[in-house]
């Protein structure tokens, strides 16, 4: 690596660390006299809403809150459940009331406490309301410089186009089908309830339905592929923003941040016909993201497993399927065994220490039906696609997407009950896992440097 190389990665580097040492001392807003009484307040929905078995879960930027007529904070997120009717949407103004609190960490069945504070806090978000009553407000955003905002944020739009594909599903596919086919598709996974839901994560599936860098990747290919038609400098640039359209579209978490960031560096140094360096620009994609929000580092999972498990691939995956020749490559069989191994064998450590529980038939069912998932998601795709033309054609097309899914429904639901399918431990120190994950990477690099020094050696 060059002299300006060197330079910068040291001032990506520098302005992570800083940034995460300064969330050290953030103070968070205070709302300290709005606690424990009825409190009622404005503000504007500020993500898609979700929903579950009691009702819709949303985060509000909150203009102010008060207690009777005295203002006891303003500019403050809040995190609020109320009921599943009237429907809100992104960008909504809202009048809330209810009682106000600060999230406290929890202790799971297994005896892992959760720090959900942390969690709330990495966006912002310090206090929450469990049981609001919200109505709509009459004022509306005022100002030229709100306007203007209104007009450049597309969210809105692909939020309810969003919900038109979902309702479409819902109506071709039915439940539980359609459920699966949002989480694979837009990442809807609050309809799957918790029952299905802890079967995905018994059975180590849990990845498809939330996300993943593995959907994200599909939908990159997809999107080449059929702008092929293009000139090629075209067809990447429309290709970069739909990646980007799409991350906003299913919520933008740090897994899909980190996808989309991933496949728009692939995407540019296509452009300039430059080499694209995986571990590079997944460096890159980790800098840029602290430095954007440094909190994610301790109190985000889903940015902790999904870079652990891009990392896992990146060194693993090619060493493990070297030594899986023996193993026909037809139909990606053996990239999808050494990919399966790599992940495990490299996150299993931190899902124990944080979750508990592994899916010990994880690879068998990861193989059965990860080979699946393309076509599924595009006959899904389909599917709510054509909804939007006309609902019988969507019916049509649903056919072969219930077939698809309910195999991938009937493989996670049945190896679920498999005796010992998943092992449970009980709480331990972390440093066990910053002590496997040393002990790795001194194995490997030492590995790494023999098989380098080797044909030296020979000569």
């Amino acid at each position: 690596m060059t002299r300006a190389g060197y330079i910068f990665w040291a001032v990506f580097v520098a302005a992570a660390l800083t940034r995460i040492v300064s969330s050290l001392y953030d103070s968070p807003p205070d709302a300290v006299t709005c606690l424990h009484d009825v409190s009622r307040g404005i503000g504007t929905v500020a993500e898609d809403p979700a929903t579950n078995a009691k009702g819709q879960v949303f985060v509000v930027d909150a203009d102010s809150v008060s207690i009777g007529e005295s203002v006891c904070a303003e500019h403050i997120r809040i995190r609020l459940k109320t009921a599943f009717y009237p429907r809100y949407s992104y960008a909504d103004r809202i009048v809330f009331t209810g009682t106000l609190s600060q999230p406290i960490a929890f202790t799971s069945d297994n005896g892992r406490t959760f720090d959900y504070q942390g969690y709330l806090a990495k966006d912002d978000v310090y206090y929450e309301m469990k049981s609001a009553t919200v109505v709509p407000a009459t004022t509306t955003l005022a100002g030229r410089n709100a306007s203007l905002v209104s007009r450049l944020d597309v969210s809105p739009m692909l939020f309810t186009l969003k919900r038109a594909f979902v309702s479409h599903l819902q109506q071709s596919l039915g439940e539980p089908h359609s459920a699966l086919a949002a989480g694979l598709v837009v990442g809807e996974k609050s309809a799957l309830g918790k029952d299905l839901l802890d079967d995905f994560r018994t059975v180590g599936l849990i990845h498809i339905v939330v996300l993943s860098g593995f959907n994200i990747t599909i939908v990159g290919v997809a999107l080449r592929r059929t702008l092929s038609f293009l000139p090629r400098v075209w067809g990447i640039v429309i290709g970069g923003i739909g990646i980007v359209l799409f991350g906003v579209l299913v919520g933008g978490g740090a897994t899909v941040v980190r996808s989309c960031f991933m496949a728009v560096v692939a995407l540019i140094a296509d452009i300039i016909r430059r080499d694209y360096n995986v571990g590079r620009a997944l460096a890159f994609a980790a800098l840029l993201m602290l430095i954007q929000n440094p909190l994610i580092l301790l109190h985000d999972p889903s940015f902790q497993l999904s870079f652990l498990a891009t990392l896992g691939l990146l060194l693993l995956a090619s060493p493990i399927e070297s030594r899986l020749e023996w193993i026909p490559d037809k139909f990606g069989m053996r990239g999808t065994i050494a990919s399966c191994f790599a992940t495990q064998i490299f996150v299993s450590p931190f899902i124990l220490y944080m979750m508990g529980q592994i899916s010990v038939i994880g690879v068998v069912v990861n193989i059965l039906v990860l080979p699946f998932i393309p076509i599924t998601m595009l006959a899904v795709f389909l599917t709510g696609a054509l909804g939007f033309i006309h609902p019988v054609l969507s019916i049509v097309s649903g056919w072969g997407a219930h077939m698809l899914l309910t195999y991938e429904l009937w493989m996670v639901t049945h190896f679920a009950r498999v005796p010992f399918a998943a092992a449970t431990l009980p709480p331990f120190s972390g440093w066990w896992v910053v002590g496997f994950y040393a002990l790795f990477f001194a194995v490997y690099f030492s590995l790494r440097k023999k098989i380098k020094n080797r044909p030296s050696a020979a000569s």
